[in-house]
């Protein structure tokens, strides 16, 4: 159940942040109320992840670097942004540190 609930944590973050650039154009309150609500549901699941069980490094690691690769991938498509041969190395690296973290707290 904790990697459904990082799962959550990771979904819900990226929505609240691509909810949040909406809103930064000036879009209307539901996107502001999108913001509020996807990141206290983030916190939320993250939080029952860590009650789970789940290493707050692994976690908080996972969370972090699949966040900033889902919004930098889902930006792209969404809001036509750039997304460049250097910033999917970046996002690579990203996912190489993850599995190391991972690696090591199994140890």
């Amino acid at each position: 159940m904790t990697w459904l609930f990082l799962t959550g944590a990771i979904l819900t973050e990226t929505t609240a942040s691509l909810s949040l650039r909406m809103a930064s154009r000036g879009g209307s309150r539901k996107w502001f109320l999108a913001v509020v609500t996807g990141f206290l549901a983030a916190f939320a699941f993250l939080t029952l992840a860590l009650d789970g069980g789940m290493a707050l490094g692994v976690a908080y690691g996972i969370w972090a670097a699949t966040g900033v690769a889902l919004a930098a991938i889902s930006s792209r498509i969404l809001f036509r942004e750039p997304l460049t041969k250097v910033m999917g190395l970046g996002i690579a690296l990203i996912a190489t540190g993850v599995l190391l973290i991972e690696l090591g707290a199994a140890h």
